[in-house]
């Protein structure tokens, strides 16, 4: 019997990480995004994770929305699919999303997925609470909560696992969101929702974020170390986070917290930069990428910090990637692997392997990158 399998895009999640705006809750935001040129990878990923599974294209069918909110990502894949009534405008909110949610509970659906970020889930949550089986296609920015898939390949793979019936679990996890204009405003206040009922595995399905609480005294370490590696003329694109703030610190410059910046020759070269601001002043420059770990998920890349994206890593290079973190909270992640979502699997893939991240003076810690397929 085919699994009938309910699909939501948003598809504007993750406008707004490229664009250094932190989020695309607010309208304004996403439309200076969209005059910036950027456009949300949404529709792309999510046209990929089913790319993945063509092959068991006669084993379910997809009911999805009509144009950007699921139509799109599938119309010319060899998929079964059929489309409700209801029809959205080009510019959806969460309003819209909802109104999805509630033609989808009409159809018994077997499981919803859906692609967005933290507001996407929030909205999932207050329509079917706990009543039915649940993934998410990680395509926002930020992505605290539990319920989403580490990458959009992961997903394509717990998902084949539920359509061939092979061996998953179900478990209840945490919606979480924050105040866009609070988080953009250097302040972070994240708010449990609820919990939803989530097709799980731990090697395919992200943690919730966690902040750890690190020692200032290892945090200063990190940075005289990294001080002592910076080197004249180069630029340092230098993620967010506190373990790379207390490095601004020491240098006495001020840092976005919860942005990326650029200093060269230990002074501040350009603030809360995007993508296009990057990849500008890297143009001509040689130029080193300087970041720390997500507590509790262990991402280096691809959460929160989309500015320095897949063109802006591959400029670069893996081998002028500084990764830095407090013992603590690599022993926070309990041996699971560090993480890369950069949006392209290849580079995803050339990044995996093992890296050694920088605990202290004169000290490391070598750690595995990935997740083994």
């Amino acid at each position: 019997m085919k699994k009938k399998i309910g699909l939501i895009i948003n598809p504007i999640a993750g406008l707004g990480g490229k664009s250094g705006f932190k989020g695309t809750d607010n309208i304004e935001i996403k439309n200076q995004a969209l005059k910036m040129g950027y456009s949300s990878e949404s529709i792309s990923k999510t046209r990929y994770v089913f790319e993945n599974i063509l092959s068991l294209f006669n084993k379910f069918e997809i009911i999805t929305c009509p144009g950007e909110m699921g139509e799109e990502a599938i119309k010319n894949l060899d998929i079964n699919y059929k489309l409700f009534e209801q029809t959205f405008k080009k510019n959806t909110t969460s309003k819209d999303t909802k109104k999805a949610v509630k033609e989808l509970l009409k159809e018994n659906i077997d499981l919803l997925i859906f692609a967005g970020g933290d507001g996407t889930a929030k909205d999932i949550y207050e329509i079917v609470k706990d009543e039915i089986l649940c993934i998410g296609i990680p395509t926002g920015v930020k992505i605290q909560s539990a319920v989403y898939a580490k990458s959009p390949k992961l997903a394509s793979e717990i998902i084949s696992r539920f359509i061939l019936n092979k061996t998953y679990s179900t478990e209840l996890r945490e919606v979480m969101d924050i105040d866009e204009e609070e988080y953009r405003n250097e302040r972070i206040k994240s708010k449990l929702y609820g919990y939803l009922k989530i097709l799980f595995d731990k090697k395919y399905v992200q943690n919730i974020k966690a902040g750890s609480i690190s020692s200032k005294e290892d945090q200063k370490l990190i940075a005289h170390e990294i001080i002592n590696l910076l080197d004249q003329n180069i630029i340092y694109i230098v993620g967010g986070g506190s373990t790379t703030k207390q490095i601004f610190n020491e240098l006495k410059l001020e840092k976005t917290l919860i942005g990326v910046d650029l200093i060269q020759n230990k002074k501040i070269l350009l603030k809360d930069v995007n993508e296009k601001q990057i990849l500008e002043k890297i143009k001509n420059n040689k130029a080193k990428i300087i970041v720390t770990i997500i507590g509790n998920q262990g991402y280096i890349f691809g959460r929160g910090n989309q500015q320095i994206s897949a063109k802006v890593i591959r400029k670069i290079g893996k081998e002028n990637i500084y990764i830095v973190a407090t013992k603590k909270k690599i022993l926070n992640l309990k041996g699971e692997p560090l993480l890369v979502d950069s949006g392209d699997p290849e580079l995803d893939k050339e990044l995996s392997g093992y890296v050694k991240v920088i605990t202290g003076q004169g000290e490391r810690l070598v750690c595995k990158v990935g997740v083994e397929e």
